[in-house]
């Protein structure tokens, strides 16, 4: 989507399970708008956390208007639960293979004919979204495929999710980067204060964790673990917003908060 869209609104990492909110990119032009709506991984759910992801995804594929399924070079088998969606369903399906960089072009063109055999209605694309390969022909077919449709936002609007939220993102990704094992599977991030003046932002960031034992991984020896991940969270923010940023993290333990509803739903999570 962040190809598509032409800005990074969905995080990346070579994590599974990264994207945990359903998250909307907006492309406009004079003559259409196009709401890509990113969504979770699809997940066997271990905690009401992912229950709440799962839901997410079958809202998103219920309100589309085209299921742009995306899978990885190598992948030969399509998730159960977007198969049953498009044999249910009747609207078009674009199935891109990305990361085809990886693969021999004789390896490439197999897997388009494997695809086809596996999802004969779908138009399927090889296409890489790091080196930018046939990303714009992906646009091109969405364009085609789309139903006339007044527009839903403002011609202005690249997405429907605030600052804040992108601010908390992106502490979750160097998070995801820097710690291994289920430390940031453990984590949710929540600013607590936003504040802009002229030259600088202020920020100020709680990160949950499920355990005292995680909080002191994540905080590290002497604090050095939490100031990387405020170091390069800083970054990107003042990328972002165009301004300097003061950013300040604090770590709490919220124990038990994937399979705590009430805490689910102070996080931004829907069930």
């Amino acid at each position: 989507m962040n190809g598509l869209v032409g800005e990074k609104l969905s995080i990346i990492t070579p994590k599974a399970q990264t994207t945990r909110h359903r998250i909307l990119g907006i492309v406009n032009d004079e003559d259409f708008q196009i709401v890509f709506s990113d969504t979770p991984g699809i997940v066997k759910p271990h905690y009401k956390l992912h229950e709440s992801m799962m839901t997410e995804v079958k809202n998103a594929m219920v309100d589309a208007d085209i299921l742009l399924y995306v899978i990885e070079f190598g992948e030969n088998e399509v998730n159960e639960i977007v198969s049953g969606f498009i044999k249910e369903s009747y609207i078009p399906v674009i199935l891109v293979i990305n990361k085809i960089d990886k693969g021999l072009q004789k390896d490439v063109a197999e897997a388009v004919e494997t695809w086809k055999s596996i999802v004969p209605r779908a138009e399927i694309i090889p296409a890489s979204a790091l080196h930018n390969f046939n990303v714009d022909f992906v646009l091109k077919k969405i364009i085609e495929l789309l139903p006339e449709h007044p527009a839903y936002y403002p011609k202005d609007e690249l997405t429907d999710r605030s600052e804040r939220f992108f601010v908390s993102e992106m502490i979750r990704e160097k998070i995801l980067q820097y710690y291994k094992k289920e430390i940031p599977y453990a984590v949710e991030v929540i600013v607590d204060s936003f504040k802009e003046e002229e030259t600088i932002v202020r920020i100020s960031a709680f990160i949950y964790v499920a355990r005292e034992s995680q909080r002191i991984i994540l905080i590290g020896k002497g604090g050095n673990a939490i100031k990387w991940v405020g170091t390069y969270a800083r970054k990107d923010m003042e990328a972002f917003l165009q301004k300097k940023v003061f950013l300040e993290l604090s770590v709490k333990v919220d124990k038990d908060w994937r399979n705590n509803e009430n805490a689910l739903k102070r996080f931004g999570y829907q069930f």
